[in-house]
């Protein structure tokens, strides 16, 4: 449906249907305009990181973007977390990129809320992207009674401002956050492909899994610290490094 067609008021769906589109709350019935949906391909990524009482989350691909990591954009005294020695750390983003895809988390949530992800992700621009550059895993939106003429979106960091000076590592806990979401949602081969998808992995590490920086921490398995661990090693020791 193009967003010229009038709306169609959403159905109510089966739970089978709810399930697959990882509803986290009872379907409540809202118009195109009260929904919004952002993509995710980090820290949202991972359900526990989410803040707004989102109406799904939905595993998928998003066609014609990169991942990689940069240092962040330096925009005067913000908040964030700066490292003992004054540094600053890297953060994800995204880029289009032609023949790329990613994969991430389409987020549903009220659109009372965009203001508030977009404060979460202030170093970042909000872009517009469309249905049609998505792939679903399992239902689509459709299948779970959500519009289909919402506005989907992405954010891509900043790039008008200076690069923050010095070496911007990768915080560990940021890392694990990251990797445990892809690999609840797409499982070790989600993990592999994160690393393998994901450009400049050279910045140093910086290890603080016992003592975490990242105010959206989150505690791995035995299972998980293998696993990404072994994605990594696999990633420093292929190709190109």
């Amino acid at each position: 449906m193009s967003k010229n067609e009038a709306p169609q008021h959403a159905r109510k769906p089966e739970a089978g249907a709810l399930r697959k589109a990882g509803l986290s709350k009872p379907f409540v019935t809202a118009g195109p305009g009260e929904l919004v949906g952002y993509f995710g391909y980090g820290s949202l990524v991972n359900r526990a990181t989410l803040r707004t009482e989102v109406i799904a989350a939905v595993p998928a691909r998003l066609a014609g973007w990169r991942r990689t990591w940069r240092p962040r954009p330096d925009m005067g005294p913000t908040p964030g977390v700066t490292l003992p020695d004054g540094l600053t750390p890297s953060l994800l983003t995204a880029h289009r990129a032609t023949g790329a895809a990613i994969d991430g988390m389409l987020v549903i949530d009220r659109a009372e809320n965009l203001g508030a992800i977009d404060a979460r992700e202030f170093r970042y621009h909000r872009r517009d992207i469309s249905l049609a550059e998505l792939e679903f895993h399992g239902g689509g939106l459709d299948s779970a009674g959500i519009p289909l003429e919402i506005n989907l979106h992405v954010y891509e960091a900043r790039t008008e401002h200076p690069q923050s000076a010095g070496p911007s590592p990768i915080l560990r806990s940021y890392l694990d956050a990251v990797m445990q979401g892809f690999h609840r949602e797409f499982g070790a081969e989600g993990v592999h492909r994160f690393v393998t998808e994901t450009d400049a992995f050279h910045h140093p590490i910086h290890e603080d899994r016992h003592a975490p920086l990242y105010p959206r921490a989150v505690t791995l398995t035995a299972e998980e610290t293998e696993l990404f661990d072994l994605a990594l090693g696999r990633r420093a020791h292929g190709p190109g490094g």
